[in-house]
């Protein structure tokens, strides 16, 4: 347990670790081109370790540097592991690597925790079955663990069935080149977080692969191709430099987060002109950004269907304004780490706010701050609810969060990158 203490005034300045979602979409890419690339500034932590150890157990040598990582690529051919390959609750890796091991020859078991045993995917593997994969949900829940008889992608037309998650669908992408047949990818329904979608666009992109794809991200045609090695920058985390840039919104201090650029590729970035929105100055500085926080944080109304990892940033941030702020959109969260959407508005509660929670939504009743208390604030196992909540303590006496190393999932060192706001 650590107890936050609250802060008087803020003046900081603060570099992010790399983005934890570009770091796995261009080792995904390294790993399947054709020859070695240096990956410069990759995130270190608990869910990347799991994405690269399990992309070794498929064959791919990755030499981990102090500051960058050399990923040998093998063009595609993916070897079958002596083991299970086990992802703990990495939704991102698991989705990813469930495709990526589509492209190899053999058996591949892929397993994680009790709670990823809960998160749904079935709809990839609807998808991956009409590219000719044989795959099955093990205990037949539609969740990990997975059986793969993997002899590669037929290609042709394949349909995502729904888009509620954008990591079916970045999965899909990440592999079609590989296709024996030019690859063509319809999706059902309404699709969620588009700017991931877009990340994972860009970053094949930049190793070589060109995706055609219908404006609104419905259909998509991924040409045959291997990709090309290079080397590739990746940029700070937007949603972990989002709970740095909302304690300058809640403190009325100053904080630049200077390695995450304004032209990013990350969508959650989107969350500065929301700050903005409830009276915060927004400022670019160099390649980063900073936010001054206001005397007075006014409600807002938002859709996050968007940018969910933010979402209990933007609640924290609400619970300080004056007004009731609805955050809309969001249904999503509920098959995230825990359910997100349910735990923030727990927590938000125990600290006092009155919160309505509903099936895809939320409404935080903010008074200023006013009225809230000190409490112990249960994680979940959950990063982002530790490290969002983490930010009421600065305004908060007596916030303590239970089980704080759960931040070593994305951020190993936050609580030292906290510190410096004091």
């Amino acid at each position: 347990m650590i107890e936050i203490k609250p802060v008087e005034h803020i003046d900081a300045v603060v570099t992010i670790p790399g983005s934890k979602s570009i770091t796995q979409r261009a080792l995904i890419t390294a790993a399947l081109a054709d020859g070695a690339s240096t990956l410069h500034g990759p995130l270190v932590s608990e869910d990347t370790d799991y994405s690269s150890a399990a992309l070794q157990q498929m064959g791919i040598d990755i030499d981990k540097g102090t500051q960058s990582w050399r990923v040998s690529g093998t063009g595609g051919r993916i070897s079958e592991p002596d083991n299970d390959i086990y992802l703990g609750n990495n939704g991102t890796a698991t989705r990813f690597l469930t495709s990526v091991a589509s492209l190899g020859t053999g058996e591949f078991i892929i397993d994680g925790d009790v709670r990823m045993r809960e998160r749904p995917i079935g709809p990839l593997m609807a998808a991956l079955k009409g590219w000719g994969v044989d795959i099955e949900s093990i205990a037949d829940t539609g969740c990990p663990p997975l059986s793969i008889i993997a002899s590669g992608l037929r290609g042709g037309k394949t349909v995502l069935p729904e888009g509620k998650s954008s990591q079916y669908l970045s999965s899909l992408l990440l592999v079609a080149p590989y296709a024996e047949r030019q690859a063509e990818l319809q999706v059902d329904g309404e699709i969620i977080s588009k700017p991931y979608v877009a990340m994972t666009l860009e970053v094949m992109a930049t190793f070589g692969v060109e995706v055609g794809a219908a404006a609104d991200f419905s259909r998509f045609t991924i040409p045959g191709g291997c990709y090309l090695p290079c080397d590739y920058h990746i940029e700070g985390d937007a949603s972990n430099a989002s709970y740095f840039w909302a304690a300058a919104a809640v403190s009325g201090g100053s904080v630049t987060v200077n390695n995450v650029p304004v032209l990013s590729l990350q969508g959650d970035t989107m969350l500065v002109p929301l700050l903005a929105r409830m009276g915060s100055r927004v400022e670019q500085q160099g390649r980063g950004i900073k936010v001054v926080g206001p005397q007075t944080l006014e409600s807002i109304t938002a859709d996050m269907g968007d940018m969910p990892d933010v979402v209990p940033t933007l609640a924290v941030v609400a619970a300080f304004a004056e007004g009731a702020s609805e955050i809309s959109n969001i249904a999503h969260l509920r098959v995230k780490e825990c359910d997100r959407l349910s735990a923030t508005t727990s927590e938000l509660r125990k600290l006092g706010v009155a919160v309505d929670e509903f099936d895809d939504r939320m409404v935080i009743h903010g008074r200023g701050g006013a009225g809230m208390h000190g409490a112990e604030i249960e994680t979940y196992e959950d990063h982002r609810m530790a490290m969002s909540m983490a930010v009421a303590g600065l305004r908060v006496k007596g916030v303590k969060i239970l089980n704080e190393n759960c931040v070593v999932k994305s951020f190993p060192d936050f609580w030292e990158c906290f510190a410096r706001l004091y």
